[in-house]
């Protein structure tokens, strides 16, 4: 999959770099769902059956972040997660449009005549609540009119499991409130974080169970403050194990960052300094204080097993 960052205004130059008749799915699609999916597949559809190149275009920064509105906090699928994803379901282009203030007040007619129609869009495929330009002011039927009969536009049903609609800010919530299972149907897949292994207090070691401290390479969104049965990857290795998302209340107070902390069943490799990528795979408990280390030791030997249970782990 080749990308292709553009800013506006688009250049002439830069769009005969690009411009070819191709299908394009457009959105922000943050996390990747399963809404988001319909939506692309149906992109990768339409451009097989026309011979065309199948394209997203998205948009980076997240607007929300940009004008600092909404509940956003982080992503649930950074840049680089996003770009395995969609590479794996047949794109061929990905178009990352950097998003600033001045984008934010172009009119759905200027991004229109200038993002969009210079590259030679056969059909745009959009969902169906799909809205774009100043203050959200061109939507579905906007895209249509302004395209000319030159850029066909496909609309995408919402998605719904069990009645409700599939959503990035549902999935958020879901995560925010330790509803894993909801979070990870929703997404179709295990919800993960990637990071690199840094040092940490190395208290587990001593407690008999050894941690790796995982410092995360990207502003994902954080997920309840608990324990995880997770899955991990480790190079070309699969690993399981449990994780803590939390401030350790039983030896700190008054620490708000919460840190990563991932026990590897029958692992002792040195691993610091490499990458993981942690699929969290289910919800144990709420991170709580315990009265004594005893306690603690007691709760994550519990921990472990019934992580090894949900994980379907034999040592």
């Amino acid at each position: 999959m080749r990308t292709v960052t553009l800013s506006y205004p688009m250049l002439p130059e830069t769009a005969a770099q690009v411009a070819q008749p191709q299908v394009v799915a457009l959105g922000q699609f943050d996390g990747l769902h399963l809404g988001h999916a319909s939506v692309i597949t149906s992109a990768v559809a339409l451009a097989r059956q026309a011979g065309v190149p199948a394209a997203v275009m998205t948009f980076y920064p997240h607007p929300k972040d940009v004008m600092g509105k909404g509940d956003y906090e982080g992503y649930l699928t950074p840049s680089r997660d996003k770009q395995e994803l969609l590479a794996a379901m047949g794109v061929e282009l990905l178009y990352i449009i950097d998003f600033n203030e001045e984008l934010s007040r172009v009119s759905p007619a200027d991004f229109v005549s200038v993002m969009l129609l210079p590259l030679q869009i056969v059909t745009a495929v959009v969902g169906f609540d799909f809205r774009f330009g100043y203050k959200g002011e061109g939507d579905v039927n906007t895209l249509r009119e302004l395209g000319q009969g030159a850029m066909n536009v496909e609309t995408v049903s919402p998605f719904l499991l069990e009645g409700e609609k599939v959503s990035s800010s549902g999935i958020r919530k879901s995560l925010l409130s330790g509803e894993l299972d909801k979070a990870n149907a929703w997404f179709g897949r295990c919800y993960h974080l990637r990071g690199i292994v840094g040092h940490g207090e190395k208290r587990g070691r001593t407690i008999g169970f050894p941690t790796a401290n995982l410092q995360l390479e990207d502003r994902y969104v954080i997920p309840a403050t608990g324990v995880y049965a997770v899955k991990v990857f480790y190079r070309d290795e699969v690993l399981y194990g449990v994780m803590n998302v939390g401030v350790k209340p039983t030896f700190h107070e008054g620490v708000t960052k919460p840190s990563f902390e991932v026990h590897l069943f029958d692992f002792a490799a040195d691993i610091y300094g490499h990458e993981l990528k942690v699929e969290l795979v289910s919800y144990i408990r709420a991170e709580r204080k315990f009265e004594s280390i005893g306690a603690l030791i007691a709760q994550i030997g519990a921990d472990a097993e019934t992580a090894k249970g949900l994980l379907g782990y034999h040592s």
